[in-house]
C-alpha cells in the first residue's frame, strides 16, 4: 500500500525532478538519474529479524520475535518506534519505517524512517523497566514537556489547518471551523484521547469512540475527561454510563470527521466506500516532538531556561517605556497613566515554559506543513488527494538530499 502510494507521488513529481537538475548530463542521462534516485528512495535498506529467548515469572522459557527496519539513511539518525503486537510481521515494519522517512520529510525533520516490531502481547508481560535510549523519556531522564500528548495534539493542529481553510471546505459542502463538526475516534489510547481533549476544547462533538472490546454513541456528545476517568477505573470504555453501545463498525458511522488511532489496516478498498466522514487526517507531531527532544539533549538544556528572566524583564521595561512616553506626551501635573497588562498578556510577561515552547514549535511546523501541502495539491491540479500531495513534498525532499550527498556505484 505504502509502495503504491509512492509510486503515485513519484510519477507526478518525475518531470519536475528532471527539469530541476543542473548539470551537464543529456536529458536522458538526467532522467535516468531521477528514476536511478527514486529507485534507491523507495525499498528499505536494512531489515534485521531477530529470535531471543526470555525466562518467564513461572520458570518457562520462551523465544519471542522481532524485527527492525531502517528504511533510509539519507538523513542519520533513524527515527521510529516500536510496536508491540501478536499480529507484527517483517512487512509491516517495513512499511511503517518508510511512513517514518515520508513523515519526517514533509515536516522538515531530519532523520531517516525506521520501524521495530516485536511479536507479544505486553498485557502478558512482567515490565522490568529495563534502561534504554529512547525519546518520549520522563522529564527527569531528559524528556521533554509536550511528548505525552504531542501526537494527538499534532493531529489536532493538522484538522486546524484544513478546516479552517474555506476553499477545501467548501469542496467538501461544508462551513470552515470546529463549531458544528461531528468526530469519531477509533482507539481510545494516548492518541485518540488527546485529540479527542483538543477537538472538543475547540468546540467539535465526539460522538462516537471505538475500541477493540467494544463501541460506544452519544450524539450529544462524550466528555473526554469523564470517559477517561472511567476507562482509568474499570479498564474498559465498555459500560460508560454516558453514552450507548454501538454495535455497527465504528468507522462506517454518520460523522464529519474521522480519526483512526488504532491499529493499521482498518480502512481498506472493501470499507473505504462505507466511510461517511468527510474528512481523515494523518499526521507527524508525535515524531516532531521527539526531534525536539533529540535537540534538548545534545543541548543538555531545557527550553527557554536560558532566557525566562531576559525575556521577562524586557517585557516588564517595555511596558515602562510604554507609560512613560504616554505619561510625557499626555500626562498632567505629574499624574500617571498606568499601563496594565491583559491576563493573558501577564502569562506570557511570565516567560515561556517548555511546554509552551513546545506546543508553539509543533503548532508551527504543522501549519507550515500544512501550507505546503495545499499548495502542491493545488500545483498538481490534486484537488482533496492530500496524501498524494504529501508524498510529492516528501519525495522531492529526500530525493534533493541524494541527489546534492552524491552516489556510489559497485
Amino acid at each position: 500500500m505504502v509502495e503504491g502510494f509512492f509510486d503515485r507521488g513519484a510519477g507526478i513529481v518525475e518531470d519536475k525532478l528532471v527539469e530541476g537538475l543542473r548539470s551537464r548530463e543529456s536529458p536522458e542521462e538526467r532522467r535516468h538519474r531521477v528514476r536511478g534516485i527514486l529507485r534507491i528512495i523507495k525499498p528499505c535498506n536494512h531489515v534485521l529479524s531477530v529470535s531471543f529467548p526470555i525466562k518467564r515469572d513461572n520458570g518457562e522459557w520462551e523465544v519471542i520475535e522481532g524485527y527492525r527496519a531502517q528504511h533510509s539513511q539519507h538523513r542519520t539518525p533513524c527515527k521510529g518506534g516500536i510496536r508491540y503486537s501478536t499480529d507484527v510481521s517483517v512487512d509491516e515494519v517495513k512499511a511503517l519505517a518508510s511512513l517514518m522517512t515520508y513523515k519526517c520529510a514533509v515536516v522538515d525533520v531530519p532523520f531517516g524512517g525506521a520501524k521495530a516490531g516485536v511479536k507479544i502481547n505486553t498485557k502478558n508481560y512482567t515490565d522490568i523497566n529495563a534502561h534504554a535510549c529512547v525519546t518520549g523519556k520522563p522529564i527527569s531522564q531528559g524528556g521533554i514537556h509536550g511528548r505525552i500528548s504531542a501526537t494527538g495534539r499534532g493531529l489536532f493542529h493538522g484538522i486546524e489547518n484544513f478546516i479552517n481553510e474555506a476553499s477545501y471546505m467548501s469542496l467538501l459542502g461544508m462551513t470552515p471551523g470546529f463549531g458544528d463538526k461531528t468526530f469519531v475516534v477509533q482507539g481510545f489510547g494516548n492518541v485518540g484521547l488527546h485529540s479527542m481533549r483538543y477537538l472538543h476544547r475547540f468546540g467539535a462533538k465526539c460522538v462516537g469512540i471505538g475500541e477493540i472490546d467494544g463501541n460506544i454513541w452519544n450524539p450529544d456528545g462524550i466528555d473526554p475527561k469523564e470517559l477517561e476517568d472511567y476507562k482509568l477505573q474499570h479498564g474498559t470504555i465498555v459500560g460508560f454510563p454516558k453514552a450507548q453501545p454501538y454495535d455497527g463498525n465504528i468507522l462506517e458511522s454518520d460523522c464529519d470527521i474521522l480519526i483512526p488511532a488504532a491499529s493499521e489496516k482498518q480502512l481498506t478498498k472493501s470499507n473505504a466506500h462505507k466511510v461517511k466522514a468527510k474528512d481523515l487526517y494523518l499526521n507527524a507531531g508525535g515524531v516532531t516532538v521527539s526531534y525536539f527532544e533529540w535537540l534538548k539533549n545534545l543541548n543538555h538544556v531545557s527550553y527557554g531556561r536560558l532566557t525566562f528572566k531576559y525575556e521577562r524583564d524586557s517585557n516588564y521595561h517595555l511596558l515602562m517605556s510604554v507609560q512613560e512616553s504616554l505619561e510625557r506626551k499626555f500626562g498632567k501635573h505629574g499624574g500617571t497613566i498606568p499601563v496594565v497588562p491583559t491576563a493573558e498578556f501577564q502569562d506570557r510577561i511570565s516567560g515561556a515554559s517548555e511546554k509552551d515552547i513546545v506546543h508553539s514549535g509543533l503548532a508551527y511546523t504543522m501549519e507550515r506543513s500544512a501550507r505546503q501541502i495545499m499548495r502542491t495539491a493545488m500545483k498538481y491540479n490534486l484537488g482533496l488527494d492530500l496524501r498524494t500531495a504529501a508524498y510529492v513534498n516528501a519525495i522531492e525532499k529526500v530525493f534533493k538530499v541524494y541527489n546534492e550527498a552524491g552516489l556510489t556505484f559497485t
